[in-house]
């Protein structure tokens, strides 16, 4: 009866995970079978009694029963496969929170979103994450998880389940197209934001149109997800994996490419230090499903993340359907407060749909595959050892020869004699060229310098990397520090983040300042502003500097490295002013890919300071497309 959710499902992204030697580099959990116990912290003894009685039924007994759910068929097998999917689920829930391993993937099935306290629905017996949080709420005692659906499909029986639950905050988009598509349910809008307690704890974006891609994607995380999930503060994060929201599959039609998908993972592992449980529920194009599974799992990992593709700007769909979505939420979330009053929008525009036959898209994802996979440098993170403090930082840290002093002087005065005047910050330049020259040339991910200079060493660091071929650099100055111009036109982008105005050149609209950036306003800065801004430009090298009177603390300045991360295939060059060797410290473990530092309690920014970032947003989003989510649209 059933065509799409079928075994291949799970064979083909296994063969995929095999076929990318992913497998062997993952810790093996082995699955269980959940107990009645653990499937009734959630279902009623009566859904679990009619889903046991299914084992001995013949055909038509089967058909009969399976008649009573909405878009549910049951087999003999249905109900052991529904209890191992529980068991995998909370055998990696166990694996994550006792510290056997940081993250993790349960490839199960059948999926579970859609299974409601009393029934099967939409090829789902049991929730395999519902359950899940329940069990670590009692297990755990967490009081704060995070739900994020991506599927294409509204996970209502999850939101049915935890409407009135503070301890949950679930997130889900879903195609909509203004109630027509399945499970065509008013509660599946913007506007249902939770019951009672739960209110403001559950989030609908629905997407009205098909063909909706990655730059729609990242723009509800920037302006909805992320500013709440940091404010919410979880202590897990489980993702109900639905892959039916990539490009290619029958039933959601979308447009995005598998690579979004370790892009989202990517900014999720930055929450609850790291603590992440992704579960497998839709994805019914074996080739997008089997390649999106493998970027999710290749991110988990480590590994660097592959540059997104497509343009990026969100379609006006998009904007209206988050704009309306903050709007409903400003009641309930300190990070709305200020941020003026995003009234409902309504729009007619069309989205191209996504009407490729199978095998199109079958050939188009082997290229597309090809085209932005590249070879993981053999070194993560390299340094230094000019001032014998590098045995201080994390093991992984990879130490690299300084440049020759002849080579140096030879360099400097061939090309960068207007830029370097003294002495020591002529000394100091074998370092940072040399740890620059690993990252330009791909043999290490990232690196991280000291120097008495940054200014200096910097602007060397961008004229030199310009020179190297590299087109798009993006640069971020965090602290005070006067910014030497560049002359490379359209190839920089600056990024300055400080507590006070000066004097700063601006050239072809392509230096930002960004005041005051710190503390409470932090998280509107960075996810308002800077990721989509940096998302925009798409670079592909960023560099850091650092220097003193910084407004920013260090675990802000490591949560900044870890989010940019996702960009420039995670190419970042760290120039840190500061000597304090726990800043040293913390921007080396973000960059090896430890865990974010906890962040404590948020504060919300001042009215003055959301005004500011609004004002800024304001001025550029025609320049920079991805701030288009946010503040007045010129529709």
């Amino acid at each position: 009866v059933c065509d799409i959710e079928v075994p291949e499902r799970l064979s083909f992204s296994y063969e995929q995970l095999k076929c990318y030697h992913l497998v062997e580099r993952c810790v093996h959990v082995p699955a269980r079978e959940g107990s009645e116990e653990e499937i009734l912290l959630v279902h009623s003894s009566e859904h679990l009694e009619v889903a046991k009685s299914t084992q001995t039924m013949n055909e038509e007994e089967l058909k009969r029963v399976s008649r009573n759910y909405d878009a549910f068929f049951f087999h003999p097998n249905t109900y052991r496969c529904a209890r191992l999917a529980v068991g995998a689920t909370l055998q990696l829930v166990d694996a994550v929170m006792s510290g056997k391993v940081c993250n993790g993937m349960a490839l199960v099935r059948p999926p579970g979103h859609h299974s409601q306290r009393n029934a099967a629905n939409g090829f789902c017996l049991f929730n395999n994450v519902a359950i899940a949080a329940e069990y670590a709420k009692l297990k755990y005692g967490l009081q704060r998880i995070l739900i994020v659906d991506w599927d294409v499909h509204h996970g209502q029986g999850t939101q049915y389940i935890f409407e009135e639950d503070p301890s949950v905050l679930y997130f889900s988009w879903h195609r909509y197209e203004h109630q027509e598509f399945w499970p065509s349910l008013k509660e599946s809008d913007y506007d249902a934001v939770g019951l009672g307690k739960g209110k403001g704890f559950n989030i609908n974006l629905p997407w009205n149109k098909v063909g909706m891609g990655n730059s729609d994607y990242l723009a509800a995380f920037f302006h909805v997800l992320l500013p709440m999930a940091f404010e919410f503060d979880p202590e897990l994060v489980l993702v109900s994996s639905g892959y039916d929201s990539g490009i290619g599959d029958p039933e959601g039609q979308m447009s995005a490419t598998p690579e979004v998908f370790a892009h989202l993972t990517h900014f999720l592992m930055q929450l609850a230090n790291g603590k992440l449980c992704v579960i497998l529920e839709g994805g019914y194009h074996l080739k997008s499903l089997s390649e999106s599974v493998c970027m999710t799992v290749k991110t988990l990992l480590g590994d660097p993340v592959p540059e997104i593709t497509g343009e990026m700007a969100p379609c006006l769909s998009a904007v209206e359907s988050i704009q309306n979505v903050r709007a409903a939420h400003k009641p309930y979330w300190k990070w709305l407060m200020y941020e003026g009053n995003d009234s409902s929008l309504s729009s007619s525009e069309s989205k191209m749909t996504n009407n490729d036959e199978t095998v199109k898209v079958e050939r188009f994802l082997e290229l597309h595959m090809k085209n932005i996979l590249f070879p993981v440098p053999p070194i993560k993170t390299a340094t230094t050892d000019s001032k014998g403090s590098a045995h201080l930082l994390p093991v992984p840290v990879h130490l690299v020869k300084e440049m020759d002093k002849t080579e140096i002087k030879a360099l400097v005065s061939g090309f960068y004699a207007d830029l370097v005047k003294e002495d020591k910050t002529l000394l100091s330049l074998g370092s940072m060229l040399a740890i620059l020259d690993k990252i330009l040339k791909k043999e290490v991910c990232n690196g991280i310098a000291e120097s008495p200079t940054a200014a200096v060493s910097v602007a060397v660091a961008l004229r030199h990397s310009v020179r190297f071929g590299f087109q798009r650099v993006l640069c971020i100055f965090v602290g005070d520090m006067q910014i030497i111009p560049n002359t490379e036109d359209g190839k920089i982008l600056m990024i300055h983040i400080c507590e006070k105005e000066r004097f700063t050149f601006v050239l072809n609209g392509f230096l930002l300042l960004l005041k005051d950036a710190e503390g409470n306003d932090f998280f509107s800065a960075v996810l308002g502003f800077i990721l989509p801004v940096a998302y925009s430009y798409q670079p592909n090298l960023t560099v850091i500097a650092v220097g003193p009177n910084r407004s920013l603390g260090i675990s802000e300045i490591s949560l900044l490295f870890a989010l940019l991360q996702g960009l420039a295939e995670s190419r970042i060059f760290a120039v840190i002013e500061d000597t304090e060797i726990n800043l040293m410290q913390s921007v080396a473990k973000a960059l090896v890919g430890a865990s974010t530092p906890h962040f404590g309690v948020y504060v919300p920014p001042t009215q003055e300071k959301a005004n500011k970032i609004k004002i800024l947003r304001d001025q550029f989003q025609q320049e920079w497309k991805m701030l288009q989510c946010s503040g007045k649209l010129s529709i």
